[in-house]
């Protein structure tokens, strides 16, 4: 099983020179850095904790003033959980919990959030060009080799997912919050809870069982493993996933900020 690699990103000719201010918002961390097209960091990432209640301006103000303490960027990506088309929520899993993820769902914030178009706001807040993606598919836009069909999985809070053909991003589906099992989705069989209180090793196996459960259905041509967890797969679990299947750093999430504005439209 290869080690996590460094992504790699590749710069199309309108990026060359481009400053971007790449944002990961995750349930626990707001993560971001201000990078060039070839991937490199200007200065040390931030991160913060997510706070909550966590309403759209709120994470709006959030960006900003990460964005106040980075070296001045070009655009800005966002990644942002849950359903995301052209920049507007559909809808979000964290961000409507007032105590956060697990906790009960604020109709208000639900309501706040439904529709709210991020890429918009946040534009217009930065006076940037911005793009707001899904954030398992940023990641994704920071390792895809863009050949062949890649499934894009990231271990975190819950499980997040993006598929590329040949560099395309496909359309976003959160099956996620399928049934794995009765009364149990794929977000919490293999979330953080669930690591916390299995441990590493039966939470390995987890992850192990979702890879080939799910390997019938997509036939990719590539897995990548990422999010913050990814790092916390045993050594034995690892042996048993496939020469298919690569572990790569939660850093993509930042550095597929970079990449994203260059993915076919």
């Amino acid at each position: 099983m290869p080690e996590p690699r460094t992504p790699e990103p590749r710069p199309g000719p309108a990026d060359e020179g481009t400053i971007t201010l790449s944002v990961d918002c995750g349930g626990s961390g707001i993560k971001a850095a201000v990078l060039d097209a070839a991937g490199t960091a200007h200065a040390e990432p931030v991160r913060v904790p997510t706070p909550y209640p966590l309403p759209p301006s709120r994470l709006v103000d959030t960006i900003a003033e990460i964005a106040a303490t980075l070296p001045p960027a070009q655009r800005v990506t966002v990644g942002l959980p849950g359903m995301i088309r052209r920049g507007v929520v559909v809808h979000t899993p964290h961000y409507i919990r007032p105590r956060g993820p697990r906790t009960p769902v604020s109709a208000e914030l639900a309501d706040a959030w439904r529709s709210m178009d991020v890429q918009a706001a946040v534009g217009e807040r930065l006076g940037l060009p911005a793009l707001v993606l899904n954030d398992a598919e940023v990641h994704g836009a920071g390792v895809i080799a863009a050949s062949g069909l890649e499934l894009v999985l990231t271990l975190g809070t819950g499980l997040g997912s993006a598929l590329f053909l040949g560099g395309t991003l496909s359309p976003h589906l959160e099956w996620s919050h399928a049934p794995v099992r009765p009364r149990t989705t794929y977000d919490e069989y293999v979330g953080e809870p669930e690591r916390r209180r299995l441990g590493n090793a039966l939470w390995s196996r987890r992850v192990l069982r979702v890879v080939e459960g799910l390997r019938p259905v997509f036939w990719w041509d590539r897995l990548y493993l990422g999010g913050g967890n990814a790092r916390q797969i045993t050594r034995g679990a690892l042996d048993r996933l496939g020469d298919d299947v690569v572990v790569v750093p939660n850093s993509a999430a930042l550095v597929g900020g970079a990449r994203a504005w260059s993915l076919p439209r």
